[in-house]
């Protein structure tokens, strides 16, 4: 069964907590700052088809197992259903490394509500799970990777400043951040 063309005329909410942020590419009804619990964001996943080549693969996040995360959510009007998850699966499952969920989220507000969202989850079985590499690992393929939609530096870099927009901070990501502009700093002043 699809979950999330179970009901194709009713409003569907949407996570977002990478690219999804800062580039959603989708027309939607609302936009709330949201919590998902039970995962969290991760750059877990080899990219190679928008942030790098199978021969050098870059690294994209996913949502992974425990914690928490951060992020938004979006709602799409009914009348756009059918049409945004046609969008998001052509965009976010090319190589089919996600699980499409259906998953409560918190949206911030007073009150809080709590709705079910379309969240995109990893794969751990998918031969692009990266799993848990260490800071290093990351920077390596993040600073090799390049794919169709441009550098994989600018995809951590841009997903950074959306979070911080927010108010958020995820410790992994702004240090990753930092030290990719740092580099690029160094080498467009010669240093």
């Amino acid at each position: 069964m699809n979950v999330a063309l179970e009901h194709p005329g009713e409003d569907l909410w949407i996570f977002g907590y990478g690219s999804l942020i800062w580039r959603p590419g989708f027309a939607f009804i609302e936009c709330v700052p949201a919590r998902l619990l039970g995962l969290h964001r991760a750059l877990c996943v080899y990219s190679f088809v928008h942030r790098g080549t199978p021969e050098r693969p870059g690294l994209v996040l996913g949502l992974d197992h425990g914690g928490a995360c951060r992020g938004v959510a979006y709602r799409v009007g009914g009348d756009s259903h059918a049409q945004t998850i046609a969008y998001l699966r052509a965009r976010e499952q090319v190589t089919k490394v996600y699980r499409e969920v259906m998953r409560p989220v918190v949206l911030s507000g007073r009150p809080e509500r709590r709705v079910s969202a379309l969240v995109y989850v990893v794969d751990r079985s998918h031969p692009q799970y990266a799993g848990r590499l260490d800071l290093d690992e990351q920077l390596q393929h993040i600073r090799q990777g390049h794919g169709q939609s441009g550098p994989n530096r600018d995809y951590v870099i841009a997903t950074v400043k959306a979070l911080e927009a927010l108010g958020f901070r995820d410790r992994d990501l702004h240090v990753l951040s930092e030290r990719l502009k740092g580099a690029h700093e160094s080498h467009s002043t010669g240093v």
